[in-house]
């Protein structure tokens, strides 16, 4: 039985075999060509064709280095169907160290995008024809924008049975039901009937070594639940269910002026509990900051200087805070730093 052919900007990739790709894109002013970095790697049995995604938003880079260390874990080696790897698809943004296009333009608000559009409107169009629309599954890598960091989480459509069964696999201590939006890549995956998950995880221009572990992990996690790769020949201890969020909410400052909080990303949070306290510079003014509901902080500003309205501290609603502040737990000290040898992995994540 012959296998499906599989091919990307006209190169084919042969069964068994791995490919690395430079993608086309435009030229900067200089004429020096843009391309985008895309590795393939094609299993010697058909199977799903998923792709990974990073770098939409220039800024954020942990998704660069996630690819990296997947690239190198040993289990690819017994592939089943398609991996294609994009560690950079906002080739402008990441010369630049910046979220946009040259033109200000939010790529993940331009798709599915237009052949004669304007430049991130092109690029949206050519990323969906020769990587989304080949491939069957995806994962799209995020962090928090600049100053702000996120706890790994994984934002999808719930309410699709294949996509909950996917996020679920991820295992990372939170889901949130998320709503698409519009010119969103995750919008665009779906009106293809393409499941997609979107992992949003550290913050922007920084690397975060849980972050990067735990997308490592929970990509290849994706992978067996898929069937492309084998289970783990390792004896793993079953984790934590993750938690899905009922809602959450940003809260904002109610001043401006120097902040200080007091709880970390994580942390569970109580009604009426004190996040934080704004101050003027000499120490005379202070404004507490209290959590108008009960929760854990999945988000949250790490830059001490805010401006009256600035989002502070994202916080997500539980049925069971007490679970969830378990299973936040239970991930972090598995995904800690100092435990190169994962129990899930076949290949040290470094």
């Amino acid at each position: 039985m012959s296998l499906s052919s599989f091919n990307i900007a006209g190169i084919d990739i042969a069964p068994g075999k791995r490919a690395t790709i430079a993608l086309p894109v435009t030229k900067l002013y200089t004429h020096a060509p843009i391309e985008i970095p895309i590795h393939v790697i094609r299993g010697k049995q058909d199977g799903p064709r998923l792709f990974i995604s990073a770098a939409i938003h220039g800024d954020e880079i942990n998704g660069v280095e996630i690819i990296r260390r997947l690239l190198k874990q040993a289990a690819l080696k017994r592939l089943r169907g398609t991996l294609v790897t994009v560690p950079v698809v906002n080739v402008h943004g990441l010369i630049n160290h910046s979220r946009y296009l040259p033109d200000r333009r939010d790529l993940n608000r331009s798709f599915p995008g237009s052949e004669r559009g304007p430049l991130a409107s092109r690029l949206a169009y050519l990323f969906m024809k020769e990587v989304v629309a080949k491939c069957t599954h995806g994962i799209d890598l995020h962090t928090g924008a600049i100053h702000r960091a996120n706890l790994p989480q994984i934002r999808a459509n719930l309410d699709d049975e294949e996509t909950a069964r996917l996020a679920r696999a991820f295992s990372v201590p939170v889901l949130l039901n998320s709503t698409m939006r519009d010119g969103s890549l995750r919008e665009a995956a779906a009106e293809k009937g393409i499941p997609m998950l979107l992992y949003e995880a550290g913050e922007a221009l920084r690397f975060d070594e849980v972050s990067i572990r735990a997308g490592v992990r929970g990509i290849i996690k994706v992978m067996r639940e898929l069937e492309m790769l084998p289970p783990s020949r390792k004896k793993t201890k079953a984790s934590k269910e993750p938690m899905v969020a009922r809602s959450s909410s940003w809260l904002r400052a109610p001043s401006s002026g120097i902040f200080r909080p007091v709880v970390a990303l994580g942390a569970r949070v109580e009604k009426e509990g004190l996040l934080g306290v704004i101050e003027d510079p000499f120490g005379e003014v202070e404004d507490p900051v209290h959590a108008k509901f009960s929760g854990i902080v999945i988000g949250r500003i790490n830059l001490p200087l805010v401006n009256e309205g600035d989002a502070l501290f994202h916080i997500a609603r539980f049925g069971k805070v007490e679970k969830a502040e378990a299973t936040v737990e239970e991930f972090r000290e598995l995904h800690e730093p100092d435990n190169v040898e994962d129990p899930g992995l076949d290949s040290p994540i470094i």
